[in-house]
């Protein structure tokens, strides 16, 4: 079986915690033990990541400067985080098992995202600092669920990852893949774009692309929520594609948050006729097997 296995922006860096390497390396053990023990039972990966918090991070150093567009931004984050995972499942499986791959993504050149930046990046601010920012560098804010305001960017639709030969190739050796970190490095027309692709989506595609047989998004909460953090909250089991689909139309998941996670899944299941997955990253044996988390069937 052939998974890919996204992981969020959580399995780096929790929210409230300093930026530090050794916090990092922390935080990811925990998912390189996830993707060791699938390996192990002689299952072949893909990993992806999100950058959000990172990609945020190396912005704000800048503090509107911009020597750095973010599209080199996210290359940098690629090659840190990638670097990281591989260290800590090479540790699991063995010195040279894991492959990183810098990831460039092709998005469509009339992408309107540019006009309503949604993907959120960098730490939480209060609302004071965040109008502070807005204000300074022109940077657009907006209410996070979890509380505080984070800084959001265009986050274009991607079309096609650029590597995807070069990740097959390597899957098909017998590596574990850290592919398509961020999302990609967004390109259009052989340059890069301003901008930062949801990590969940280009997972999504990667995993069609690819043939997978399971693709599974491990983040912050153990599955997804109707009603979420609101009367009547619910959390989904086993649930259809189509039923997704019709609570994800009906508004049930936010743009910023869970938003691209529903429809990178639902995706994938109406796209493969295969089963998705949305979990906690502590639990993700156990998302992987079918016993915990959401699963996303045809």
């Amino acid at each position: 079986m052939l998974v890919v296995v996204a992981l969020g922006g959580n399995a780096f860096s929790r929210p409230g915690e300093p930026v530090s390497q050794e916090g990092h390396m922390r935080n990811v053990a925990t998912a390189a033990q996830v993707v060791a023990r699938i390996v192990k039972e002689g299952h072949r990966a893909v990993v992806t990541h999100g950058n959000g918090p990172q990609v945020g991070y190396f912005a704000e150093l800048q503090k509107g400067r911009e020597a750095f567009g973010l599209d080199a931004l996210n290359a940098v984050t690629q090659g840190l985080l990638g670097y990281l995972i591989a260290q800590a499942i090479d540790k699991l499986l063995g010195a040279g098992m894991t492959a990183a791959l810098v990831t460039r993504v092709e998005v469509d050149c009339r992408d309107p995202s540019a006009a309503t930046p949604t993907k959120p990046i960098g730490p939480l601010y209060p609302e004071e600092a965040a109008r502070e920012l807005e204000a300074r560098f022109g940077w657009r804010f907006a209410a996070d669920p979890r509380g505080g305001w984070r800084r959001v960017v265009p986050s274009p639709t991607p079309v096609k990852v650029v590597e995807v030969d070069a990740i097959r190739r390597l899957v098909d050796a017998g590596f574990v893949v850290v592919a398509a970190g961020g999302g990609g490095v967004p390109i259009c027309g052989g340059a890069g774009v301003e901008g930062v692709v949801d990590k969940d989506l280009t997972s999504s595609l990667l995993a069609v692309e690819l043939g997978a047989d399971l693709f599974m998004v491990l983040t912050d909460v153990d599955g997804i929520y109707l009603n979420y953090r609101r009367p009547g909250q619910r959390r989904l089991g086993v649930v259809a594609a189509d039923e997704l689909e019709r609570y994800m139309s009906e508004g049930h998941f936010p743009p910023g948050s869970m938003g691209p996670k529903v429809r990178a899944v639902v995706d994938f299941v109406k796209r493969t006729g295969k089963r998705a997955a949305v979990g906690a990253l502590e639990e993700g044996y156990e998302v992987f097997k079918g016993l915990r988390g959401t699963q996303v069937v045809p």
